[in-house]
């Protein structure tokens, strides 16, 4: 059984920094993807980033492009979201999910693993 668990949410000035964890426990070979969703109060869920963990893939949603770095720790084994220059419209709860690397990396429905996400609160 997969089990994922994020931490590193917070709160910070608009302009500052955070950076997510997502520590991965269990084992699934059909598994290969995984992504950092939000999703703010209101407001659907959005795919922030997603990795290929075989390959390296890497693909980011538009509006944190050149803020948002997704990486991959194998040893330990652990995701990450260093997230740069945040807005107030960054606020949202960050959750990572696991699944399949097949379809679009961005539709939630495509994974079967999450976490129980982590609070990211921008603010001045």
């Amino acid at each position: 059984q997969v089990q994922l668990r994020e931490s590193g949410g917070g709160s910070v000035q608009p302009g500052g920094s955070l950076r997510l964890s997502c520590a991965v426990s269990g084992y699934t070979s059909s598994a290969n993807r995984m992504a950092w969703f939000r999703q703010a109060p209101g407001k659907e869920r959005e795919g922030v980033a997603g990795i290929n963990i075989l390959y390296g893939g890497i693909e980011y949603a538009d509006r944190v492009k050149g803020r948002f770095t997704i990486s991959q720790d194998n040893t330990k084994p652990t995701v990450y979201l260093q997230m740069n220059r945040l807005k107030p419209e960054d606020t949202a709860m960050y959750y990572c999910a696991r699944g399949p690397a097949k379809g679009r990396w961005e539709v939630s429905s495509g994974y079967a693993y999450w976490g129980q996400g982590t609070q990211v609160i921008v603010s001045a």
